[in-house]
């Protein structure tokens, strides 16, 4: 079948139709997006329909069956982000130019780092935006793995995730730690029970469950030896296993602390089970980092001296 020949220029309509398209994705949907973009479905179905007929192919399935990419639809996905990113660069080169600051600043953090007293995140976040009032701040949690391609391709300014292994594509500045301990949940065989002479052998014999990726969560789980039963993809997942009385686990004491004074949990202390997490801030090497980056980074280092 012999394709539609579509132009071969991009112009601001096909930029803000691709932004449209790139929103409806990432909602799952064009109802979802209904709430995102503020505009009705049939609207966004027309400017769909509009960028399909630019570029010359059906990028989405939608109908009862439900809303789904085509294999066009997720290498125009692909390329309409590459082509955010690249926008974004130019911008933060104009800004360079200029006294004020604009543009999109984009953070990933791992979660639960709002609750450790050491994180002062939201301090930087404080002291940025009073400094740069006309920048937008994207903020998600996400693994560090994900976190670290998304420095590293350019999705992503800037990540903080717990130090394990360094990229030769990244630079890395320390920022706060976290105390990691080992705990079990109400209903657990070694609930509420003194465990200071607790051996290893006796913790190997019960269900671990740990975090899914590379971490230093991993790695202590491999040290230890430690019967992994479950996966977590984060620390939100990985409290419910605990809490569930069926697993041992790794938390940060900033994330059980609620869950001990609620007698929901019990730490494990035998003086071994603990590790301290060190927490950095990742960006990529480059030439130039552009302002925005730049003074976030010198906000961040400021709230944690």
């Amino acid at each position: 079948m012999v394709r539609k020949i579509a132009s071969n220029r991009i112009t601001d309509v096909d930029i803000r139709l691709l932004a449209i398209f790139k929103t409806v994705a990432a909602c799952g949907g064009f109802t979802a997006a209904e709430f995102e973009l503020n505009i009705g479905r049939s609207t966004i179905s027309k400017h769909i329909s509009d960028l399909e007929t630019r570029i010359g192919f059906k990028l989405c399935h939608r109908g009862p069956a439900g809303f789904s990419l085509t294999s066009d639809g997720k290498l125009t996905l692909e390329a309409a982000e590459d082509l955010f990113v690249s926008l974004d660069r130019f911008q933060e080169r104009v800004d360079e130019a200029h006294a004020d600051f604009s543009g999109t600043l984009r953070i990933a953090c791992m979660d639960h780092s709002s609750t450790n007293p050491e994180a002062k995140v939201f301090e930087a976040i404080r002291m940025f935006r009073d400094i740069a009032p006309g920048v937008t701040l994207d903020i998600s949690h996400e693994t560090p793995t994900v976190i670290e391609d998304g420095v590293i391709n350019g999705k992503l300014n800037l990540g903080i995730v717990p130090l394990h292994r360094k990229s030769p594509m990244l630079t890395y500045e320390d920022l706060y730690t976290e105390d990691m301990r080992l705990y079990c949940g109400r209903g657990h065989a070694l609930f509420g029970k003194p465990t200071r002479e607790l051996g290893l052998d006796r913790l190997r014999s019960f269900a671990y469950v740990g975090l899914s990726f590379n971490s230093p969560n991993m790695e202590i789980h491999q040290e230890l030896s430690l019967r992994k039963s479950a996966f977590a993809q984060n620390e939100e997942a990985l409290t419910l296993l605990i809490l569930s009385g069926r697993y041992l686990g790794f938390l940060p004491t900033h994330t059980a602390k609620p869950f001990l004074d609620a007698a929901l949990m019990h730490e494990l202390e035998n003086g071994t089970v603990r590790y301290t997490s060190r927490m950095s801030a990742i960006v990529r090497k480059s030439a130039s980092a552009g302002r925005r980056l730049t003074t976030f980074l010198d906000c961040l280092t400021a709230a944690h001296t």
